[in-house]
């Protein structure tokens, strides 16, 4: 998504200085409506200085009129070549300062459900440490004992696309044969459920070593003679 530098800034100015509604605010700067509305209460981004989109030729002062004009118009941004790769910024993700006691009933979650993630991913999916991942691994943390597992998708933390691709990568990684259960939480939600149950025999049950679904064919009976059968012998033979 394509986004104004300092974007928090721009919606700052924006507010300030146009009356366009909260919604397009929020669009063109990538914020949610409710987050601009405090920023007119004065609640999100206090002591943040305003910048101005239309000086720094982000926005073009035909697009603010036409938005004031009509509120269901998007604002359009005007090409800035500074802007681009800003959403691919390398580095640990930001978390924020009210999710981030969430991390660790996250982790607890990753670590449970998804044993195959490695510790990087869990840093880069959470924006957390390795030592944190360990001490929740090995049950060593402090507040172990009250932490309850939660998706960190639920959580706010990571999008489901990113931990789908991060399941993924290390379903490649792991070659070896595995068991449905196993398989399954190595793909993501659309695959596994697209998956079908492999046929298994029930182990619980013995003796079936040798049972075959197929029929043996049965050797025929030899017929007997009644004549012969009940053919009385000589009365020599009988002595």
């Amino acid at each position: 998504m394509n986004k104004p530098l300092m974007a928090k800034a721009t919606a700052v100015w924006l507010v300030d200085n146009t009356t366009l509604s909260f919604k397009q605010i929020g669009d063109f700067c990538g914020l949610h409506e409710l987050e601009v509305q405090g920023i007119a209460d004065g609640d999100v981004a206090t002591g943040v200085k305003g910048f101005d989109p239309v000086a720094s030729n982000q926005l073009d002062p035909a697009e603010i009129e036409k938005g004031q004009k009509y509120p269901a118009y998007r604002l359009k941004l005007k090409h800035n070549p500074a802007a681009e790769g800003e959403e691919k910024r390398r580095g640990p993700r930001y978390t924020p300062l009210s999710k981030r006691q969430d991390r660790p009933a996250a982790i607890l979650w990753l670590v449970k459900f998804h044993p195959e993630l490695a510790d990087s991913q869990i840093a880069k999916l959470v924006g957390t440490t390795k030592p944190t991942i360990a001490s929740i691994r090995e049950r060593t943390h402090w507040n172990i004992s009250n932490i309850t597992p939660i998706d960190p998708v639920a959580l706010g933390l990571c999008r489901q696309t990113e931990l789908d691709a991060a399941v993924q990568k290390a379903a490649k990684s792991k070659p070896e044969v595995m068991s449905d259960d196993e398989r399954r939480k190595l793909v993501s939600t659309e695959n596994s459920l697209e998956m079908s149950d492999e046929p298994r025999l029930p182990s619980s049950i013995a003796g079936l070593e040798g049972f075959s679904l197929t029929r043996e064919q049965t050797k025929p009976e030899p017929e007997v003679d009644a004549e012969s059968f009940f053919k009385r012998r000589p009365a020599d033979e009988e002595e």
